[in-house]
């Protein structure tokens, strides 16, 4: 009997001390991610637990194409109060005006996306520019969705969300609001409040928007290090020294949990983009283990 108690002591100090408790994990996490140079910030949600983790998550950054989920929320909020259909057709145009004066042009070659300039002239769905928009990050899809939803009402859903720093100003690759500093900007936080609204079918068209983002190209954030089981609902977002990725992160159990990764001032992008891959898969480990 002595020696099954002692066994099951052991046992018992050997599974509470093989997962650290999240103040330590949270250092882990925090020193993992100082192992790049730049700015970081984290939000973790574990939607079944209400359990996060937070790292400088009210810390504003440029969104960067982050912005574009904001956009599809709304634009699936108006569809559903029949101001449009998705399936009904819009204009391709290159051509947008500024929010400071004047206009500007997109091009494909300053985009991740050229198909849709084909297209210059002619009626495209809306519902083909949002897949474009989110899963190939097509600036020119987010500039003409923007014009038909207004980017006040963006911002406006988003309050009523609950995400109380995001803000939608403008479209993309307005240079001269860029200069002027008016730029869309996001936390962590807010983009894990919108990522378990999606989640929770708190939003209008909750399940078409996450196949929509489970079909995203770019996957070298988030998704990297994770098994291949593991489903990922995300929008990537990234310029010059800034990289970010906020994600729906479905486990082949049925568990989920909300993860954004963001950052600025990276002194080496491929360092940085590789540590906040380290630190998704940290993420996983310490959500999974001892579960498995």
């Amino acid at each position: 009997m002595r020696i099954l108690l002692t066994s099951i002591v052991l046992l018992c100090v050997f599974s509470c001390s093989s997962k650290p408790d999240v103040a330590s994990f949270t250092k882990q996490l925090t020193d993992s991610l100082n192992q790049a140079k730049g700015n970081f910030a984290l939000s973790f949600r574990d939607l079944q637990t209400g359990q996060e983790i937070h790292i400088n998550e009210h810390r504003l950054f440029h969104a960067a194409s982050t912005m574009k989920t904001p956009v599809m929320i709304e634009l699936y909020k108006q569809a559903g109060a029949g101001k449009f259909s998705l399936s009904d057709s819009i204009l391709v145009k290159t051509e947008f005006n500024s929010i400071v004066d004047s206009t500007f042009s997109l091009s494909p070659e300053s985009d991740s996306e050229s198909e849709l300039y084909t297209f210059a002239g002619k009626k495209r769905p809306i519902s083909e520019l949002v897949y474009k928009m989110i899963i190939l990050s097509s600036n020119l899809a987010t500039n003409i969705l923007i014009e038909l939803v207004d980017a006040k009402n963006v911002t406006q859903t988003m309050r009523d969300l609950g995400a109380k720093d995001i803000l939608v100003l403008r479209g993309v690759e307005d240079g001269k609001a860029f200069r002027a500093g008016l730029n869309n900007k996001v936390t962590a936080y807010d983009l894990m409040l919108i990522f378990s609204a999606i989640s929770d079918g708190k939003v209008e068209g909750s399940e078409d928007m996450i196949n929509i983002l489970l079909d995203q190209k770019f996957n070298d954030i988030i998704p990297a290090r994770l098994p291949k089981d593991v489903k990922v609902a995300h929008k990537t977002g990234w310029i010059t020294g800034l990289h970010h990725d906020s994600a729906l992160v479905i486990l082949p159990d049925g568990r989920k949990y909300v993860l954004v990764l963001l950052s600025d001032s990276l002194e080496d992008e491929e360092a940085g983009v590789k540590t906040m891959a380290t630190v998704s898969r940290l993420i996983y480990d310490f959500l999974t283990e001892n579960t498995e």
